[in-house]
């Protein structure tokens, strides 16, 4: 694999409203946040997430920025920021008849001196949890090799990137994107709804999944790199919120195993290979307000087929311990069945609320009038 970057990451974040029937109006939020290990080989001044097929009316919240509780300035004080770079900013791109949104970490340029203020140096490190903030275990300082990032959006986007940001080379306090260069299987959440039950009985929950693919093959012909993937799974009877999902928090802690190993590779001839779905046989608890997913993903360290790249594996669920190879990190997903905060919603449900609310006035205006 070109260069890999271990990434202690705890999930690039979701939100997903359903359109409800007129007796209820149930929200749905997906969260998460994650670390990434800088093993580049040369200083970063910036991390951008790339979410293609959104808006910046779908982006509910962004880890390290303002109404998350958490203070969005820059620096190492923990009074002052959470991340070296502070709050993102938030854009729209189009290529063609491609659209998305890119939510950016960035450094500020000192033009006197030209020089960036904050950098994420290169270097291996394995940290223990979601630690590469200012609130983290490992003494994250500017000598620190990681960075923690965490975007919230109302819907899926068809597409994730992940890119560190270099300078470009100008002296002008202008950032290159390294067009996604951190290798993270992102999850494509999905909420199945059972069918109702008869009236008077509770209704049932519904199901949750987060689709999880391998990394694409380097090249078309040939299988992609090969990962191992390990699933924890727990439900709880509340809401849980973004500041819960962080390693050593008993919400990640007490996670059972639902799967203990499984190889994920992409292969040519067959596109549902590398597609890992948990959650079809897991039916939530008829109290469950939320139910968390931690995904642990570990490189293939065994023999590849020279001529297709296929993985010689002597399992896909229970590896030789010669075939587990360097821990790439964890992603940490939470589903929130009923979801407090306002999220946006299709202008379509704000007519069809309005059209409800208009009669149940209408039918009080004659109640009323017939008294």
């Amino acid at each position: 694999m070109a260069t890999t970057l271990k990434i202690q990451a705890y999930a690039a974040t979701f939100s997903l409203v359903l359109l409800p029937n007129i007796a209820s109006a149930s929200f749905l939020g997906f969260l998460g946040n994650f670390d990434v290990v800088n093993d580049t080989g040369n200083t970063a001044h910036g991390f951008e997430i790339e979410l293609e097929g959104l808006h910046s009316s779908d982006i509910t919240d962004t880890f390290g920025g303002a109404g998350r509780g958490f203070p969005s300035g820059t620096g190492f004080d923990p009074g002052n920021a959470v991340v070296r770079y502070g709050a993102p900013m938030i854009s729209e791109y189009t290529n063609g008849a491609v659209f998305g949104t890119r939510v950016t970490y960035a450094s500020a340029w000192d033009a006197a001196s030209q020089s960036w203020f904050f950098g994420t140096p290169s270097g291996n490190f394995v940290t223990p949890g979601d630690n590469c903030w200012t609130g983290g275990g490992v003494g994250y300082s500017a000598a620190t090799p990681c960075d923690h990032f965490g975007v919230g959006t109302s819907k899926n986007a068809s597409k994730t990137t992940y890119s560190w940001l270099f300078d470009d080379g100008s002296n002008t306090g202008k950032l290159a994107n390294s067009n996604g260069n951190v290798v993270l299987p992102a999850p494509n959440w999905n909420v199945i709804p059972a069918d109702p039950a008869p009236a008077g009985q509770p209704q049932p929950q519904p199901v949750v999944v987060a689709d999880i693919r391998a990394p694409e093959p380097a090249k078309e012909d040939q299988f992609g790199e090969a990962i191992w993937v390990k699933v924890f799974r727990t439900e709880l009877e509340r809401e849980v919120k973004l500041e819960e999902l962080i390693g050593g928090n008993q919400v990640i802690e007490q996670a059972e195993t639902e799967i203990e190993w499984q190889l994920l590779q992409t292969d040519p001839d067959n596109p549902d290979a590398g597609k890992l779905e948990a959650g079809y046989q897991n039916v939530l608890g008829q109290n469950a307000e939320s139910v968390i997913f931690r995904y642990e993903f570990y490189k293939y360290a065994g023999e590849y087929d020279p001529e297709n790249h296929e993985a010689k594996a002597s399992s896909d669920s229970n590896p030789l311990d010669a075939e587990i190879g360097t821990y790439l990190g964890a992603q940490n997903g939470a589903v929130n069945l009923n979801a407090v905060a306002p999220v946006p919603v299709p202008a379509a449900f704000w007519l069809m609320g309005s059209g409800v609310l208009g009669l149940l006035a209408a039918q009080r205006r004659k109640r009323a009038e017939a008294v």
